[in-house]
């Protein structure tokens, strides 16, 4: 369940990965199968291609991409959602969420 962002944050994401572009989104999230884990970040980009490159780059696995259509993303959890953050400078999310 996602929670803490607005419609507008949805909507620019969503925009964003239709466009091709790697886009952030950080919220808050309660999974039973992470208990530990608050927020989830989600990389997208409508471009796989590109999407796996930027995986690739950061040490991550493409394979692990949700390929949902029209919106595959990476999620990031944890101390390597924090790192990329911060390479990405993403700060108002870091911030927003808790995760400095």
């Amino acid at each position: 369940m996602a929670f803490g962002i607005t419609r507008a944050e949805m909507e620019s994401w969503k925009t964003a990965v239709a466009g091709g572009d790697i886009a952030f989104l950080t919220h808050y999230w309660l999974d039973p199968r992470f208990p530990d884990m608050r927020t989830v970040t989600k990389v997208g980009c409508s471009d796989l291609a590109k999407l796996s490159r930027w995986c690739l780059d950061n040490g991550l696995n493409p394979r692990y991409i949700h390929n949902r259509d029209p919106f595959p993303h990476f999620d990031l959890l944890g101390a390597k959602q924090r790192e990329l953050l911060l390479k990405e400078n993403k700060h108002d999310q870091l911030e927003r969420f808790g995760l400095l």
